[in-house]
């Protein structure tokens, strides 16, 4: 059954750690579509970090905010790190062809996608909320809770 995950870390390497949990869980699985949302200094990027690395990228390849939208990376399956931070029109997603990366079978890994009009039926959505320093929130929608823990 899909519950929500409520998952509190307090330290950015605990949210880097969960993150490669994630992309462990989304690696086994093949293609899928993470849609994460949260204000600045959420925690976005450190958990894209962990993720990233479940597929052999390494931190420092990954980056926040800068002015490339999508990162693409060569493994099995294709990591697509999409920014969405300094995109501030719908024209310009589609423009962009960010649709060309999501559902591709790839795992296309979404910050501020807020921004974005619609999402995939089957989007696994990751709201991160900023507790104090070092502690975030992170909200975890569309994994199937029991596969999840038999990570």
């Amino acid at each position: 059954m899909n519950h929500a995950l409520r998952i509190i870390t307090t330290s950015p390497s605990e949210t880097e750690g969960l993150g490669l949990k994630l992309g462990r869980f989304l690696k086994a699985g093949g293609g899928a579509t993470v849609c994460l949302y949260g204000d600045l200094g959420a925690g976005k990027t450190t958990l894209i970090k962990g993720i990233a690395s479940a597929f052999g990228i390494p931190e420092r390849d990954i980056g926040s905010a800068s002015f490339v939208i999508v990162a693409e990376y060569e493994t099995t399956p294709p990591f697509y790190h999409i920014d969405l931070y300094r995109v501030e029109r719908e024209d310009d997603i589609d423009n962009l062809g960010i649709w060309e990366y999501i559902g591709s079978g790839g795992i296309a890994v979404v910050e501020w996608a807020e921004r974005l009009s619609e999402l995939p039926e089957d989007a696994i959505k990751g709201r991160m909320n900023y507790v104090d320093e070092n502690s975030r929130e992170i909200i975890i929608e569309g994994i199937n809770e029991k596969d999840w823990h038999n990570m």
